[in-house]
């Protein structure tokens, strides 16, 4: 198989907690001020990582971004040290001091969105950062993702790292988790589905905040030089995003020619279906959850449609799911009836990412899908994939250097800034970035 999907998983950094950042993220939300545990984080991510390089599917990771971020606490008026710095934020601020420590980047699903060189018109793979300009603990990511991007994809004879869209309301932009692809097989053309919470100011009295627009959208798509009649713009449900769907991630997978969808993912569902369908051509299958078989409030709880989904073989989908499915009544069933269908999923496997999940985000949250041809691939640094080797130097790294347990009081501690920045230099030597 020479063009393979590429899964670039977040390692997930020493500075883990539960910030409570993320308004309509329940679960982040639901957990704010709880204890962490970075290692057991980092490990669990590791841990799906490993399982899915072990399936033969190349695994690759992007490094946890620099923490703390002083540069945003010296912007709120904190001088000094670092040590200076800190305490006086979490005497005066201790809300800006959880945005500077977040570990969010973790989740590379917001890192960009990313379309093939089989859809783009100069036939080179393109990436837009995502500006993740509506939280402000997100924020912070873009400038070094980009870094990060360019850093890795950095042959322009195959790659166009775009600067991300302008920080500003009418370009929010939220990455791939607002985005799928779908093909007959990898190296061919695809339809691209691009989804928006809103369009304009419209939105705007919703319970939660709709992340992603429409105007962000179309112009990821013009950027990458993708075929108009091959895109499909859809309007996330608003009934979805104010039950806590804040990426459509969160309430639609596909893969290929398999899209599994619940009926409350679209405001305008029948429409879009019927679009994605004739634009794919036959073959295309749409499973549509009916909201009797896994309630709203379900999806959310248990993340089922932020598995992943993986090609194994022709015609041969696995589903990683998180363990929270398996706990789930409906969600359990559900995937017991997919199982079971006429369809390609021949197995699901259910994975510990509690630490994450608690935070709000699931095994898709993790992973940037990068689809790459043998010679794209062969263009990237090899250190960023994993191999059995790679896998335990980082979990040794993780094991010397995260703190098994982590409370939001604890970011008041100054030498936690010198153990981050101990911990980092180690990883960028043993990368080579």
């Amino acid at each position: 198989m020479t063009t393979v999907e590429v899964n670039f998983d977040g390692l997930i950094g020493p500075t883990h907690h539960y910030g409570g950042l993320s308004a309509g993220n329940l679960a982040s939300v639901g957990h704010r001020h709880a204890i962490s545990s970075p290692r057991k984080a980092a490990l669990q991510g590791l841990a799906k990582m490993k399982r899915v390089a072990d399936m033969g599917i190349p695994q690759a990771f992007l490094p946890p971004h620099p923490r703390p971020d002083l540069s945003f606490l010296s912007s709120h008026g904190f001088t000094g040290s670092p040590g200076e710095i800190i305490t006086a934020a979490h005497k005066e601020r201790p809300d800006l001091l959880s945005i500077a420590y977040s570990a969010s980047a973790m989740w590379t699903a917001n890192a960009a969105t990313v379309s093939p060189s089989s859809d783009c018109a100069d036939g080179r793979v393109h990436f837009t950062p995502a500006n993740l300009q509506t939280m402000p603990h997100r924020a912070l990511e873009a400038e070094h993702t980009t870094k990060t991007l360019r850093a890795i994809f950095h042959d322009s004879n195959h790659f166009v790292v775009h600067d991300p869209l302008p920080g500003v309301a009418e370009t929010s932009d939220e990455g791939a988790a607002n985005h799928t692809r779908f093909c007959r097989e990898y190296h061919s053309p695809g339809v691209e589905l691009f989804v928006y919470g809103r369009d304009g100011d419209d939105g705007a009295d919703q319970r939660y905040p709709a992340r992603q627009t429409r105007a962000a959208c179309e112009e990821i798509a013009s950027a990458h030089g993708l075929v108009p009649d091959r895109c499909v713009f859809a309007r996330q449900h608003p009934w979805a995003i104010d039950a806590g769907v804040f990426h459509n991630d969160v309430i639609s997978v596909g893969n290929q020619a398999l899209h599994l969808v619940h009926e409350f993912a679209f405001a305008d569902q029948e429409r879009v279906l019927a679009e994605l369908a004739e634009r794919f051509g036959p073959g295309l299958q749409q499973i549509v959850v009916r909201d009797e078989e896994l309630k709203l409030a379900d999806a959310v709880q248990s993340y089922f449609f932020n598995s992943q989904l993986l090609q194994t073989g022709p015609q041969q989908m696995l589903l990683i799911c998180p363990i929270e499915c398996s706990e789930n009544a409906a969600a359990n069933r559900l995937v017991a009836n997919l199982l079971r269908g006429d369809n390609p999923i021949f197995d699901c496997q259910f994975v510990d990412l509690r630490e994450s999940m608690q935070n709000g985000g699931g095994p898709a949250c993790l992973r940037l899908r990068v689809v790459l041809t043998k010679e794209e691939r062969a263009a990237l640094p090899s250190g960023v994939f994993l191999t059995e080797d790679r896998y335990h130097q980082l979990c040794n790294w993780v094991r010397r250097h995260y703190r098994d347990r982590l409370a939001v009081e604890d970011l008041a501690d100054a030498s936690l800034v010198d153990e981050v920045a101990v911990a980092m230099h180690e990883l960028n030597q043993m990368l080579g970035f």
